[in-house]
C-alpha cells in the first residue's frame, strides 16, 4: 500500500521561495502519475502541478514559470520547488498519487503562508 508524507511547509516572504518534498512509502511501480495540489482557507482544493511517468508535466496558470514539479524515482520522491511566491500562493498543499488501477491516494497536506 502506497503512502505519501508531505514535508516543507513553511512561513515564506513575498517574493521568496520554498520547496516542498513528497516520499512515497511504498512501491513506485504501482504509481502512475503524481501531482501537487493546493487549498486555500474557504476555497475548493485545486491542483498545482503534476507529472506522467513519462516526464510530461502540466501547471496551472497562476503557477506556470514560477512553480516546478520533479521527481527522484531512485529516492522515492517528488518535489516543488516554488519561486517568486505570493500571498495567493497560501494554502494547504497536498501530495497525490494515481496508481496504474486508477485509485488515488493523499498525503495529509502541509501549510505554506505566503506574508510580509
Amino acid at each position: 500500500q502506497v503512502q505519501l508524507a508531505e514535508s516543507g511547509g513553511d512561513l515564506v516572504q513575498p517574493g521568496g521561495s520554498l520547496k516542498l518534498s513528497c516520499t512515497v512509502s511504498g512501491s513506485m511501480f504501482s504509481i502512475a502519475a503524481m501531482g501537487w495540489y493546493r487549498q486555500a482557507p474557504g476555497k475548493q482544493r485545486e491542483l498545482v502541478a503534476s507529472i506522467q511517468n513519462s516526464g510530461t508535466t502540466n501547471y496551472a496558470d497562476s503557477v506556470l514559470g514560477r512553480f516546478t514539479i520533479s521527481r527522484e524515482n531512485a529516492k522515492n520522491m517528488m518535489h516543488l520547488q516554488m519561486t517568486n511566491l505570493k500571498p495567493e500562493d497560501t494554502g494547504v498543499y497536498y501530495c497525490n498519487a494515481r496508481t496504474k488501477r486508477w485509485d488515488s491516494i493523499w498525503g495529509q497536506g502541509t501549510q505554506v503562508t505566503v506574508s510580509s
